[in-house]
């Protein structure tokens, strides 16, 4: 594995398409409710990249240094993990990343507010400067959240509520339109992928005293927690649909669940935890389904 490969294999090219799921959904809500900005969907999508980008950065090198990247985990090889990238070559990466996230989201919060909004551009601002703290804390550090249980939470706000409703709101500068509903739906799914991921890790992530939900909850009970995630997901998209579209065209997106409801039987049928690997792909694909149906279901 060459340098350039391995700063590829950081960045974790497959977990893209699930980080700005949230963004194409408040893109579609917007077209939907005529507040859409082209430069703000953009401006929105790259930023949410590069959020995502310093994540798994910050994953690869949290997870190395605590020695939870080893032998045993079941998952592809980390670019630390594999003495390709050193500590201090991901930490700089993390900087680069972070001072270039910083800079989109500025230009984003510039695009939707102007300079005449000092309030809203402030408290967006620190909501960036949040974001990025959270993506670094998730394994990085003594108090690391997602050695605590916690990162099932973080998820489902950061890729959910603030994901879809902050970005909605830098469209309309509205909490309205029932942008709650798909806000938690998109949280939901998404928080099903990392619990997919923390199933397939959970007996290496115990040894290594990682303390995730999927270690918590044992292998029974996670699978029911997985279950519901998705369930729960369903409905809230359902509700949406119901109470915002004009017509049956507009249930289309609700075709992204059946990949998911076929994942839940998959995830009760599957004993070892090696299994659910390619299951994480599906989840995230669909997820991203999902919100691309959305978005295209509004120029029905």
């Amino acid at each position: 594995m060459t340098k350039i490969s391995a700063w590829v294999s950081a960045a974790r090219l497959r977990t893209l398409p699930l980080s700005i799921s949230g963004i194409i959904t408040a893109g579609a809500i917007a077209i939907r409710t005529n507040s859409f900005n082209t430069s703000v969907f953009i401006l929105a999508l790259l930023t949410t990249l590069g959020f995502q980008v310093l994540s798994n950065f910050a994953n690869d090198y949290g997870d190395g240094v605590k020695g939870t990247d080893n032998a045993e985990r079941v998952g592809p090889a980390r670019a630390m993990q594999s003495g390709i990238l050193s500590a201090k070559e991901l930490k700089r990466g993390m900087f680069i990343t972070a001072l270039l996230t910083l800079f989109i989201a500025s230009l984003l919060i510039f695009a939707a507010f102007g300079s005449e909004n000092f309030l809203l551009s402030f408290i967006f601002f620190n909501l960036g400067i949040a974001a990025i703290i959270a993506a670094i804390t998730y394994t990085v550090g003594k108090s690391a959240y997602g050695y605590r249980a916690l990162g099932d939470l973080f998820v489902f706000v950061f890729f959910g509520i603030v994901g879809v409703v902050g970005c909605y709101f830098l469209f309309s500068r509205s909490l309205g339109d029932f942008v709650f509903l798909p806000a938690v739906s998109i949280g939901l799914m998404c928080t099903a992928v990392l619990n997919l991921n923390n199933m397939r890790d959970r007996l290496a992530d115990a040894k290594a005293k990682k303390v995730t939900l999927a270690v918590v909850l044992g292998e029974e009970k996670v699978k029911t927690y997985h279950s519901a995630l998705i369930i729960t997901a369903f409905i809230f998209a359902v509700a949406y649909l119901f109470l915002s579209s004009d017509g049956y065209l507009y249930y289309i997106p609700l075709i992204a669940f059946v990949p998911l409801f076929l994942n839940i039987i998959k995830v009760y049928q599957t004993s070892s935890p090696a299994l659910l690997d390619p299951e994480l792909k599906k989840v995230a694909l669909s997820t991203f389904l999902f919100s691309i149906l959305l978005f295209v279901s509004q120029f029905f």
